[in-house]
């Protein structure tokens, strides 16, 4: 009985899939609200990256979509000059990922020194650093197309492939905040100068959740850039990076379901509004998330989740239940 209730997770996680297969094949969710799902889980994975960087770890980053960037550019060069089969697919995503984890390891090792505002404004300025150069990549790297974009991408970002490496990112996620790292980033979140004291090396710790949560970012560009036939440098701006905190912030700091949860709902949110407001008005999808976005921050300054976790074992008798990571008087403004 105890071997069946730990495949249960798996077991549900397979059913949805096939659900969500079926509906799709037979037309019941439409191609335009199979793209948004699409969309939604990359998001997902990319907001689990920044919820390592600073959900967890407390670092403020304001340049995730510049890593985003970095790994959609990566991978849709490499499936656009060598290949697009399953094979080099696989590399190039893998490429993306190891691209932006080895950037986000060389910025980080210097500015991750740095605390609170003055890390946000780092971030920022090598946000703006790799958007000017996008823009310019057309005199060094024509194929990447420069200010033009990014034309010939192949569109095999399939749902397979997105809803389970959805599924594995937020499992790694989840396996580092509850392992003993996990703990050594909470502390450096919580109090670092106490966990200086505390013999932990805050800087390494910081280091791994910046590059893990850069990764995840490069991993979610190269799903993206093979969802749609067009890159543009536009699409990884500073605006970018803020969608993407909003989506950790209202989800709740210290909680990968409240990721999850607002990164799926966010994107679905946005898109029916694109659907039932009239296209003299669509600008107005703005003025109402931002709204939504005050009223929350109002009702619930720490978050939808306010830093607990959705676990089945409070369901079917295992111990414990909904977790919390994050002490449940704090607040969740960025």
């Amino acid at each position: 009985m105890k071997d069946w209730k730990k495949l249960l997770p798996g077991i549900i996680l397979v059913v949805v899939f096939a659900l969500l297969m079926v509906l799709r094949s037979v037309g019941l969710i439409g191609l335009y609200w199979a793209k948004v799902l699409d969309l939604s889980l990359v998001i997902t994975i990319s907001a689990t990256g920044l919820s390592l960087i600073y959900g967890f770890t407390g670092q403020f980053s304001l340049g995730h979509a510049a890593f985003y960037g970095i790994g959609a550019y990566t991978a849709g060069f490499v499936t656009k000059t060598l290949g697009s089969d399953p094979w080099w697919f696989a590399i190039a995503l893998l490429a993306g990922a190891a691209t932006a984890g080895l950037i986000g390891l060389l910025i980080g090792m210097p500015i991750l020194r740095l605390r609170s505002d003055y890390l946000g404004i780092a971030t920022l300025g090598f946000g703006i650093i790799v958007k000017v150069l996008l823009d310019n990549t057309d005199k060094l790297a024509p194929a990447l197309g420069g200010s033009r974009g990014m034309l010939g991408i192949p569109q095999v970002s399939t749902f397979t492939w997105i809803f389970w490496l959805a599924v594995g990112t937020v499992l790694l996620a989840r396996n580092l905040i509850l392992s003993s790292h996990g703990r050594a980033l909470t502390s450096v979140r919580e109090d670092e100068i106490a966990s200086d004291l505390m013999g932990i090396d805050t800087t390494r710790f910081k280091t791994l959740a910046f590059v893990m949560g850069c990764s995840f970012a490069g991993l979610a560009g190269g799903l993206y850039a093979h969802l749609y036939p067009f890159l543009h440098p536009t699409s990884f701006d500073f605006l970018k990076s803020l969608d993407v905190l909003l989506v950790v912030v209202l989800g709740g700091l210290g909680s990968l379901t409240g990721t999850v949860v607002t990164a799926i709902g966010w994107v679905f949110l946005l898109e029916w509004l694109r659907a039932v407001l009239p296209g003299d008005f669509l600008e107005f999808r703005g003025v109402i998330y931002a709204l939504v976005l005050v009223i929350v921050m109002i009702v619930r300054p720490q978050g939808l989740l306010g830093g607990k976790e959705f676990s089945l074992n409070r369901f079917f008798g295992g111990k414990g239940g909904s977790g919390s990571t994050r002490g449940g008087n704090q607040r969740a403004s960025a």
